[in-house]
């Protein structure tokens, strides 16, 4: 028995440079306490949109990366696996290997243009384009405003493709007090569309 056997699922977790990253961070820490082992991609632009927005400044090192990300989540030994751009040969890159389930967020507009257009420049694209092919459970999460037209016609393609397109636009219903409670909304959302465990949020009427 690899450790691999010891959590309940896989999931592809996609960090592009949009704005929003505190919903990257509390939709990760989220996976990890429901026991799913997350293949974590973290595009350049995106490292740099979480030092500005969260302070946070992340180790370049891959294996000092993951001995952070562990410490930082309280998550198990290889429970969450960082992935680089170069990456080619692993799981996320196959579709005989594959998590089934992927999720973007925050997905910026020039990454969605590029799954809709089913191209594979960077691994991030790469593995978008094999849940794809493998008719598996995406959900990008753009933040961008106004959406031009170009963006909706490419959140239109996805849709019509089975995509689950989610923008980053919390509700207010719950009546929130903390940006966290904006971040817990949106999660939560997406939690529910992957049938994952949880009380993060309060749902309508509750």
């Amino acid at each position: 028995m690899t450790k691999d056997n010891f959590f309940k699922e896989k999931i592809t977790l996609a960090v592009t440079g949009a704005s929003g990253s505190g919903y990257f961070l509390r939709l990760l820490a989220s996976l990890v306490e429901a026991d799913l082992q997350v293949y974590l991609l973290l595009s350049d632009a995106a490292k740099i949109v979480l030092r500005t927005e969260e302070n946070e400044d992340w180790p370049e090192k891959i294996s000092e990366l993951n001995l952070f990300l562990e410490n930082r989540f309280h998550a198990k030994t290889g429970q969450i696996i960082v992935l680089t751009a170069k990456d080619w040969f692993s799981p996320v890159a196959s579709g005989s290997s594959a998590p089934g389930k992927m999720i973007v967020c925050p997905c910026s507009c020039g990454t969605l243009a590029s799954i809709a257009q089913g191209l594979s420049n960077n691994l991030i694209q790469r593995a978008a384009d094999v849940v794809l092919k493998e008719r598996g459970k995406l959900i990008v999460m753009p933040r961008e405003t106004p959406f031009s037209t170009i963006h909706l016609r490419n959140m239109l393609t996805l849709s019509e493709l089975g995509v689950t397109v989610m923008p980053l636009a919390p509700g207010f219903y719950h009546q929130p007090k903390t940006i966290h409670d904006l971040q817990d909304f949106m999660v939560a959302r997406v939690l529910d569309h992957l049938n994952i465990p949880h009380k993060i949020s309060k749902r309508w009427c509750e």
